[in-house]
């Protein structure tokens, strides 16, 4: 009886560990990433495909909502202006929900990017299917991708900088780094932080 209960107890134990440390799955630098095709706020369909000039991008899961995503827009709209004439233009993506979180609607979603000038991009991730395969869980969250013949390799997973509060008092630039030394044929030297913002809404 005892060696029952011991057999069912782990059993329990086992399968409650199972379901609640998943794995974080998603992209790790080196991984080729998925192209897709979302629809961007002009109502046109996008994909990483379409830039055939480009040498890569700075693909940016963010949001309407999210305080963190707005104290960045400014700062994304700079990295677009300095990269996207250099070969890496921002792609921007809304990977939440509407149902869970109604101010990250499509129509909403519009509105923002004109409000803001968005110089970029800005797409609707419907039916949530592309955030997880890059394996990003918080708004903003940065994916850098060199086009190479083996297709998008990821560079770079993380934050923009370090500083989410104040643009002025920023010490690293992460994504500039990384975008720098791609430009020069060079390593990427901190090629993962962690990602600052809210969760994602699904």
């Amino acid at each position: 009886m005892k060696t029952i209960k011991f057999v069912l107890t782990a059993l329990v134990l086992v399968t409650t560990f199972a379901f609640t440390e998943k794995p974080v799955e998603g992209y790790k630098v080196g991984d080729v990433a998925t192209d897709f095709k979302l629809k961007n706020v002009d109502g046109k369909m996008v994909s990483l495909k379409d830039y055939k000039d480009a040498k890569g991008y700075i693909v940016i899961f963010t949001c309407n909502h999210c305080p963190f995503a707005k104290a960045y827009e400014d700062r994304i709209i700079a990295l677009d202006k300095k990269y996207k004439k250099l070969g890496y233009p921002v792609i921007a993506i809304n990977p939440n929900n509407p149902e869970v979180q109604p101010d990250d609607s499509y129509d909403l979603m519009k509105v923002r990017a004109k409000e803001k000038g968005f110089t970029f991009p800005y797409l609707f991730d419907e039916g949530q299917k592309i955030y997880p395969q890059y394996g990003a869980t918080k708004t903003p969250h940065v994916f850098v991708l060199q086009k190479t013949v083996k297709g998008n390799v990821v560079k770079y997973i993380g934050a923009i900088d370090d500083n989410h509060t104040d643009a002025e008092a920023v010490k690293v630039k992460y994504v500039e780094n990384a975008v720098d030394a791609l430009l020069k044929g060079q390593e990427v030297k901190t090629d993962f932080t962690k990602a600052i913002g809210c969760s994602i809404k699904s």
